[in-house]
């Protein structure tokens, strides 16, 4: 059994584990709880009724979060021509092709997000064994491999984060730092549930999702009513 420290215990007193939340109100009670000594991340978790193995029922889609994720994200654009020059003026961190191409070859990966332009995906594609397993594999599902390769950068740049299911239907996704209040966080995880409702399969048949909860980096989880949490999440999407 696991055993957690004073003030996980402290955190953990705070939640009725006979109630299910609304979104607002469990951002509220993870934010009024100990904290850690550095900046949490706040995660949403949901289980979805979907068989991953079907690919008729995969879920996986972008969101830009309204507040930014409230990290500073290191963006990096495989692009030549005006693409290029898009990218650097839409604040990518590094932009380039064959050079980037053998920087990264070279163990370099000093980035938190790749956007690349179509033209040189043949480029970019040996560098799939080690950029695909960190998820930082330009992707067209993901909008990361664009004609736009500006918009793609300044997407980046504002928050936008991917969701997308694993092998047991369940979806993990950060909506922000405690840093950046209630209020923000709240809209944030509104916006992210609200997607991913609508981003349900033709094939999904009944409740689509069976679990939600939020939870910080080293705290415990607060579990949320489903239908309230989705009624919150259409308003906080409007």
């Amino acid at each position: 059994m696991a055993r957690h420290g004073k003030r996980y215990l402290a955190a953990a007193q705070l939640i009725d584990r006979s109630k299910r939340y609304g979104i607002a109100e469990a951002v509220q009670l993870l934010l009024s709880a100990p904290q850690a000594k550095f900046d949490e991340t706040v995660e949403l978790h949901l289980k979805l009724s979907v068989d991953p193995s079907h690919q008729d029922q995969q879920v996986r889609g972008t969101v830009v979060l309204p507040h930014g994720s409230g990290k500073s994200v290191r963006v990096i654009a495989f692009a030549t021509g005006d693409a290029a020059q898009a990218a650097r003026e839409a604040g990518a961190d590094v932009v380039g092709a064959e050079d980037l191409v053998k920087r990264i070859q070279g163990g370099w990966l000093g980035f938190d997000a790749a956007v690349a332009s179509p033209d040189v995906m043949r480029l970019i594609a040996p560098l799939g064994r080690v950029l695909g397993p960190r998820g930082l594999m330009p992707n067209a599902k993901a909008g990361t491999i664009t004609e736009d390769v500006g918009r793609g950068v300044r997407e980046l740049k504002a928050g936008k984060v991917e969701y997308r299911i694993d092998r047991l239907a369940n979806v993990h996704v950060a909506v922000g730092k405690v840093s950046m209040g209630a209020g923000k966080l709240a809209a944030n995880a509104g916006v992210l549930i609200d997607a991913i409702m609508r981003a349900k399969p033709e094939k999904a048949k009944g409740q689509f999702v069976r679990g939600l909860a939020v939870t910080t980096t080293m705290g415990p989880s607060v579990r949320l009513d489903i239908g309230a949490a989705q009624r919150e999440a259409a308003t906080l999407a409007a």
